[in-house]
């Protein structure tokens, strides 16, 4: 019989202490940012004509800022995969820790 590890004990670790502000740390700016530039379209295109300017020839800076979200979403998941690599390489120490290699 598998004994559980002691979860309390791991959340009140140093060590996981540590691991959850460093993902807020990277999470919380991530998600503002993505936001703020999602939701920027919409808003700029429904209250000002700023976008409206020609940016290359016909096609307006509303364009340009809307093919910029598809760079930016493809940007955020890759940055987003790469990083929680690490952190499941750090989940994975601290269940080591624990005493417990769960796959």
């Amino acid at each position: 019989m598998e004994t559980k590890p002691d979860y309390s004990r791991i959340a009140q670790s140093d060590s996981f202490k540590r691991f959850m502000q460093a993902k807020k740390r990277f999470l919380l700016p991530m998600s503002i940012f993505f936001l703020v530039f999602y939701f920027a379209l919409p808003l700029l295109t429904s209250y000002t004509t700023v976008l409206n300017k020609p940016a290359f020839g016909p096609i307006s800076w509303a364009w340009v800022f809307a093919f910029a979200q598809f760079i930016m979403t493809w940007a955020l998941c890759v940055i987003y995969s790469r990083k929680s690599a690490r952190f499941d390489e750090e989940i994975e120490r601290m269940k080591a820790e624990a005493g417990r290699s769960v796959r």
